[in-house]
């Protein structure tokens, strides 16, 4: 079947991690010729449709692989950096694709020059399992309802129609003879009983399945729990009356917008950058510069999400293995279309994405990520001097979007560049809780308290479990050059002398960390410090070293004991900052493949070296995360919840960079 021809109508029932609905999603049948013809202009663009299909190409004509071969994350192999620092536009640019490759039990890594349509290496990676993707939800809901002891489990809660059931599997590690040397699933089902988001959990029933054998090892049924049937939708003929429209609130822009677009190369103001859209890890924004007079300066060679953890917090058999980590397990959850004039404002510009299915074809996401200006609600600086004079300017920013899609949870990542050098990275998690059916009808009803013990009621008969969000960003600096440091200026409190009209103050008491040990750090308010990259062999005019510092926001840390096993493989959230040696290598938190993952992989692993960080080329890596207790408000679908931190010049200017906006 031809790419034209062939198209896919994938009925994916999404509850948990995502069975909440029965979506069809026709694959595209064609690729926009304008798209399909484009070259890449930057080295650090994503591979382009011709690229996918010249890598799709030479794997079929390698020998090693078959019509069963699966490819479960395709994507740019990033030029080593120091190829991307001395390119030019218009100069010949190394183009690789980095591919993740299914053979029945095994994992294989692939590398394939596309300019010379040459397969570079072919790896067999041993003892890990590679990500999710679409072909086994399918196949996962197939292969169980087919087993008798899940039909008989499913009669005897009085489902006999299993068309109006959907099950999907959970990936979990703790260290059980059952799971070694398998890719198991922990599979629920649940049960439609209404048109679009009416879907309820069948509780009580979990089947343990090996999606490599495609069998069932295990059914576990804890006894018959009524399946919830709350409205769950949210269209309008659900909701019932609108509020009224408010008056029109636009942004207009009549000479076009102020940004300047060469392919994904972005100017705008005095910044300077570059992103591509990644199918695990959503936007890459590289080669991040500040154009500061006449000097273009450098602050950050790339900068992305690098994972997200999500572990639930109910023990039962059927809840105990939820603990996501979307990102490299999804791999795929990168991008969802934007809603024009909803997901982003009337005046944004969008880019789609290009990225390879599972068969390892090219495809397209229209409107992946946007693009816009807004004016903010306050200003960049201002003063009132003598006479009441004021002196006021009005601010507005840069904002590059994208969503990602992860079961239940809509994830919205933005990157913000603002007039006065400052960067805001901000995360808001949307979409919907994850729930359990339970027999009280409400908390009134729970009369011992034991149905909303790890969750609380949002809806009849309808618990939302407590959990966490953790997001670690990756962040290679590159502050006026690549040999930077990290200062830990440490906020010390000091008694005076008896004599001081003062009995104390504080003092900033800056110190280099030399290695990895001194630079790991877990957040305190009792002993605060500010946390700066700088360049030691840069000074500003008045000699102080050219610095950013990274400002987190509200955060929280993982409340999980050290010996349980999500904590284990979640090791990056054991701090909030990390600071390693640049290694083109080390780009995921958690290790390449968490999936199954049995713990200690990634930041733990790197760090135990204890490298040295001072002078040299260094990546900082943030986790800012919540505990989320879930409330009735979150019904039926959550309001946008964020947090985000700020990248903030610090000795980078002799002045205030935003000093000369115009009134």
């Amino acid at each position: 079947m031809s790419v034209k021809d062939e198209f896919l109508v994938h009925v994916r029932p999404l509850k948990s991690r995502a069975l909440v609905n029965v979506l069809s999603f026709a694959l595209l049948m064609s690729i926009a010729s304008s798209t399909a013809a484009q070259t890449p202009a930057h080295p650090l663009d994503g591979l382009t449709a011709q690229e996918v299909w010249t890598a799709y190409q030479v794997l079929q004509a390698s020998g090693k692989v078959d019509a069963k071969t699966r490819y479960p994350l395709v994507q740019l192999k990033e030029p080593p950096k120091a190829e991307v620092l001395v390119w030019k536009p218009g100069q010949a640019m190394r183009r690789e694709a980095f591919i993740v490759v299914k053979q029945a039990a095994q994992t294989f890594e692939a590398l394939v020059d596309v300019n010379a349509k040459r397969l570079l290496s072919w790896t067999e990676v041993k003892g890990v399992q590679p990500n999710f993707f679409d072909e086994e939800d399918e196949a996962t809901d197939e292969g169980v309802k087919q087993n008798a002891e899940v039909q008989a489990a499913l009669k005897r809660r009085g489902i006999t129609d299993l068309t109006t059931v959907g099950c999907i599997g959970v990936a979990g590690y703790f260290g059980m003879p059952e799971e070694q040397g398998r890719r198991l699933f922990r599979v629920e089902c649940f049960e439609q009983y209404g048109p679009l988001e009416d879907w309820g959990e069948i509780g009580g029933l979990t089947i343990l399945w090996d999606a490599n054998e495609k069998k069932v090892l295990r059914v576990i049924d804890t006894g018959v729990v009524p399946v919830p049937h709350p409205d769950a939708n949210y269209d309008p003929a659900s909701i019932g009356p609108l509020r009224p429209a408010a008056a029109p609130l636009k942004v207009e822009q009549p000479l076009g917008p102020a940004f300047r677009l060469e392919g994904q190369s972005v100017s705008w103001e005095n910044w300077r950058f570059h992103f591509r859209i990644d199918r695990r890890v959503g936007l890459v924004v590289t080669n991040v510069a500040y154009q500061d007079g006449n000097k273009l300066r450098p602050i950050l060679y790339e900068g992305s999400l690098s994972e997200i953890f999500v572990p639930y917090m109910d023990p039962s058999e059927n809840w105990y293995a939820k603990s996501f980590f979307d990102a490299g397990e999804g791999a795929s959850g990168f991008s969802s279309s934007l809603e024009p004039g909803e997901d982003c404002p009337e005046n944004a510009a969008y880019f789609d994405e290009i990225y390879a299915n599972a068969m390892g074809k090219p495809r397209m996401k229209p409107r992946a990520a946007c693009l816009f200006e807004q004016p903010t609600a306050y200003m960049a600086w201002r003063h009132e001097t003598g006479g009441g004079v004021v002196h006021s300017r009005r601010m507005r920013e840069l904002v590059l979007r994208t969503i990602g899609i992860f079961g239940n949870y809509d994830y919205v990542f933005d990157w913000i560049f603002e007039q006065n050098g400052t960067i805001r990275v901000r995360a808001g998690a949307t979409g919907f809780d994850e729930t359990k059916a339970v027999e009280s009808r409400t908390a009134a009803d729970d009369a011992n308290g034991k149905d909303g013990e790890y969750g609380r009621f949002i809806a009849d008969n309808t618990v939302a479990v407590d959990h966490d969000h953790f997001f670690s960003f990756r962040l290679n600096f590159e502050v006026d050059g690549t040999a930077n440091s990290f200062v830990r200026e440490k906020l010390l409190a000091k008694r005076l002398p008896a004599d001081s009209s003062r009995k104390s103050l504080w003092v900033a008491q800056p110190e280099i960390a030399k290695t990895e040990d001194q630079a790991k750090v877990s957040m305190s308010m009792e002993q605060p410090e500010i946390w700066r990259v700088i360049n030691p062999g840069v000074k500003n005019a008045l000699g102080y070293p050219a610095g950013y510092e990274l400002m987190p926001g509200e955060n929280a840390m993982s409340l999980l004991s050290p010996d349980d096993y999500p904590q284990k493989r979640a090791g990056f959230t054991n701090y909030q900052l990390w600071v390693t040696p640049y290694r083109d290598n080390e780009r995921y938190a958690a290790g390449d493949y968490p999936m199954l993952s049995k713990g200690g992989d990634g930041l733990p692993a790197w760090t135990k070296a204890n490298r040295a960080i001072e002078n040299t080329d260094i990546v900082l890596w943030y986790t800012m995360g919540f505990h989320h207790v879930p409330h009735t408000e979150d019904w039926p679908v959550m309001p946008t919840l964020w947090h985000e931190f700020e990248l903030i010049p610090f000795n980078f200017f002799s002045r205030n960079p935003a000093i000369d906006l115009p009134k």
